[in-house]
């Protein structure tokens, strides 16, 4: 059984950092891509980040060299690293895996955690 399960979220003013953690088990092949997505207040949900199983990293345009992806495998958690965060970051951050499919940011996922709410304040 896959569980994901995020944490680090919470208010932070604008510019300020945060890393949401996502700590995992029962993957096996659902590792193969892992990633975030997000979703705001009106419900849009939006990919933010994705990672392979053999490191490589895709990013939104809009998050590109402010977020940062990774993992530690040894530990089982996946990492996402947020700073110079702006109002329209804020949203729910969910943790995300699937064995198959093009390893981008996108919102379509197997399996999905609880989420996390990020709130970004100007």
């Amino acid at each position: 059984q896959v569980q994901l399960v995020e944490s680090g979220g919470g208010s932070v003013q604008h510019g300020g950092s945060l890393r949401l953690s996502c700590a995992t088990s029962g993957l096996v092949a659902s590792r193969r891509c892992m990633g975030w997505f997000r979703q705001d207040s009106e419900k849009q949900r939006e990919g933010v980040a994705a990672i392979r199983d053999d490191g490589r990293v895709n990013y939104a345009a809009d998050v590109q060299g402010r977020f940062t992806i990774s993992k530690d495998w040894d530990k089982r958690i996946l990492y996402l690293e947020m700073n110079n965060l702006k109002p329209e970051d804020s949203g729910t951050y969910y943790c995300a895996a699937a064995p198959s499919g093009d390893c981008v940011a996108r919102v379509d996922w197997r399996y999905v955690g609880q989420g996390t709410v990020v709130t970004v304040s100007s």
